[in-house]
């Protein structure tokens, strides 16, 4: 039998997808309602069984061959006897039940506890790192319009470079400052952005491993729970459901797991980069890579504009 394991199986490539997660929380929340039936069906036998032992007490006390002699007499008695010790066999397996429904709704409670803090985490992680992928996403392209609006504002500089209106200029040319400072500051926001959403990745990623260990160490716990319950108090168990509990966790993983790689780091991408980096790329607990630009043109300069730095790949515009 293959070890199968929540942990390896229940991933998405999108970063804001919680599909595995909510697979498995599914997994559980069937469980717990198996508990409950369980618990239930327990319950409502206890009280036929002592109903039943009640009507079979009450049947075993009822005149039965009074005017009887001798062996026959001896064996009506036994008879009533008998009856009364099947009444009382069905009362203790009444009470029995009765403790063993308590037992399980003990458990399912224990487990409803322990789930608990662990959902309010990934709860959070989960809001956290769709609310910082947006954040992220968001900055990036404020920050491709910014450097649009760079670019504009160099052009415009560099087109009425050769006027003599020098108000005209000097606005066009604080407009070109102006517009480099502000592609400046998104460049940085969305770069620290990409770093942030980064890291809460990580602690995710860190997160939901543990989660996964420990709901199929409960949905183990539970699988076994019930079987032995079934097996003491039915005694009716076939030699076929008498397995590991492994092989219904592997049954489980098999119908539901949603991949087995987990979602990519977000890249940081820039702007005036010929080929820009993959938005996802293999897994790595490492930052993102940092691509920075070099200085800014200066719009005084007349002869050649550059709307990019001087690194090799990138473009480079004259006028």
């Amino acid at each position: 039998m293959k070890n199968l394991h929540f942990k390896d199986f229940f991933w998405n490539s999108d970063l804001t997808c919680t599909g595995g997660y909510d697979a498995i929380i599914q997994y559980l929340n069937d469980g717990k309602r198996t508990c409950k039936e369980v618990e239930d069906f327990m319950k409502a036998r206890a009280s036929i069984e002592e109903k039943y032992a009640k009507d079979l007490l009450g049947l075993s006390k009822k005149v039965c061959g009074h005017n009887e002699m001798n062996s026959l007499k001896r064996s009506l008695d036994m008879f009533k006897l008998q009856t009364e010790h099947v009444s009382l066999s069905h009362l203790q397996m009444a009470q029995s039940m009765r403790e063993e429904a308590k037992k399980l709704e003990e458990f399912k409670e224990k487990q409803k506890e322990a789930r608990k803090k662990i959902e309010q985490q990934m709860d959070a992680l989960h809001k956290q790192k769709s609310s910082q992928y947006k954040k992220t996403m968001d900055s990036k392209k404020t920050y491709e319009q910014k450097c649009r609006d760079k670019e504009e504002a160099d052009q415009n500089v560099n087109r009425n470079a050769n006027t003599n209106n020098t108000k005209h200029i000097e606005k066009l040319y604080s407009k070109a400052q102006q517009a480099k400072q502000n592609s400046e500051d998104a460049d940085r926001l969305y770069h620290q952005n990409v770093i942030t959403v980064g890291k809460v990745r990580d602690e995710w990623l860190k997160e939901h491993v543990k989660a996964c260990e420990m709901f199929e160490k409960q949905a183990m716990e539970r699988i076994n729970f019930l079987r032995n319950t079934v097996w003491t108090h039915l005694n009716q168990l076939s030699q076929q459901c008498v397995t590991s509990d492994e092989e219904d966790i592997e049954h489980f993983v098999n119908l539901r797991q949603t991949g087995e790689k987990p979602p990519g780091p977000v890249m940081y991408e820039n702007f005036y980069s010929v080929q820009r980096s993959p938005t996802v790329a293999p897994p790595s607990r490492l930052p993102p890579p940092i691509t920075r630009r070099g200085p800014l043109p200066d719009p005084n300069d007349n002869d050649t504009l550059y709307s990019t730095v001087q690194d090799a790949g990138y473009s480079v515009i004259q006028y």
